[in-house]
């Protein structure tokens, strides 16, 4: 290596720990604050609904909230593919978030129906806390049938090279739609590497991605079309013996410059869903995963606290820092028009309940139509070749 390309690489590696340790001290400091939650209004969550009026909800939201995995910036792994980057502090929040959406469906996809990692007896609020006077770790509240389940998920996800969900392999996978690392990933974008990373694993043969096309095109009326058609002609074929499960990923721009407003009523609907299983979304240049709502807020998990990484290789590694324990919201009108909704379907059945579902918003919500539209008949067009064992 020249004289030029030492002092380059150091250089870029100063620069990432200066920004590493700026949003560590920055994020750190707002982790701590609580946000407040009406106990007057219901709050939603991916289909679940909580009147925090009432402790014993007030408790089963704070738990479910806690069980989500959540997965932030990272420093002291490994270099990533073609850099000399040991950290994705400063550009990789929309990796992060599209980890955590995908890290969510897994749960689901892995997971009994009721997904509920921590034992209700030992939870108390706003923080992982203490029985008896001794420090309870989260790997101590799982409910021990799902911890070896949580802890393989949470290793899939790992900042190494060999993790097939991991910030090493989003990056190799984005090399072939021209970015690297250190680059600004949007979320339609990120739809496509999480949907190649999956076709790649092996750990997950029962389960495909597939993203929507077009889903802002001018001439999205005349494809509809198309796609009704598409979903005519199907129903009239023999229904396939068994399906792999699913999960949609629509990309959808929400307006212009700034969100429409006309379209919150569609995103809270949507969010409502029993089969949503979240938003890689955010405010502009700063993903957030969102997961629910109350009122005219959005609730959402944050990337950008950057972390140690972990070694997932010992035994019993901690757990702490993959769940997040205080819930976040910010103002629906503060929220990037770009983002992708997430949606699951274990079988055929939850599938065919997934578009009845959606498609009543779009009847009940005009701006909802490309969303329904695209899982009633794209996904269907494409049964034949992904969804179909």
């Amino acid at each position: 290596m020249c004289y030029e390309d030492r002092v380059a690489g150091d250089k870029s590696k100063l620069k990432s720990k200066l920004v590493s340790a700026w949003n560590s001290v920055k994020y750190g400091w707002s982790l701590k604050q609580k946000s407040k939650f009406s106990k007057s209004s219901p709050l939603i969550m991916l289909g679940k609904t909580y009147n925090l009026k009432d402790s014993g909800d007030g408790e089963r939201f704070r738990r479910s909230f806690a069980s989500f995995l959540w997965l932030t910036y990272r420093r002291g792994f490994p270099q990533l593919p073609g850099s000399s980057l040991t950290t994705d502090s400063g550009w990789g929040c929309v990796l992060r978030t599209g980890q955590m959406l995908l890290a969510h469906g897994l749960l689901i996809h892995l997971m009994p129906d009721d997904l509920d990692l921590l034992h209700p007896a030992d939870w108390t609020a706003g923080e992982v806390g203490s029985k008896r006077g001794r420090k309870l770790s989260v790997g101590s509240l799982l409910d021990r049938p799902m911890e070896a389940t949580h802890r393989r998920v949470v290793g899939w996800f790992a900042d190494h090279p060999t993790a097939p969900f991991g910030i090493h392999k989003l990056v190799e996978l984005g090399q072939s739609s021209g970015k690297k690392a250190g680059d600004w990933y949007g979320p339609s974008i990120v739809a496509h590497i999480l949907k190649k990373a999956v076709a790649a694993s092996v750990d997950l043969p029962n389960l495909v991605i597939y993203v929507a096309q077009d889903c802002t095109s001018k001439w999205f009326p005349h494809y509809m079309c198309k796609l009704e058609m598409c979903w005519s002609g199907l129903c009239e074929r023999p229904l396939p013996q068994s399906w792999k499960s699913v999960i949609v990923l629509v990309p959808v721009r929400l307006g212009g410059q700034e969100l429409n407003p006309s379209y919150i009523p569609c995103v809270k609907k949507l969010l409502m869903l029993q089969c949503c299983i979240g938003i890689i979304g955010g405010k502009p240049k700063h993903s957030l995963f969102f997961v629910g709502f109350q009122d005219d807020h959005l609730l959402y998990l944050d990337p950008h606290y950057c972390q140690p990484a972990v070694n997932i290789k010992k035994d019993n590694f901690p757990l702490e820092s993959f769940h997040c324990k205080q819930p976040r919201k910010m103002a629906f009108s503060r929220m990037d028009p770009s983002c992708t909704i997430g949606f699951y379907a274990k079988d055929q059945s939850e599938f065919e309940l997934m578009c009845a579902a959606v498609n009543e918003v779009r009847f009940s919500s005009c701006y909802s139509s490309k969303v329904a539209f695209f899982i009633k008949g794209a996904v269907l067009c494409k049964i034949g070749f992904d969804i179909m064992l």
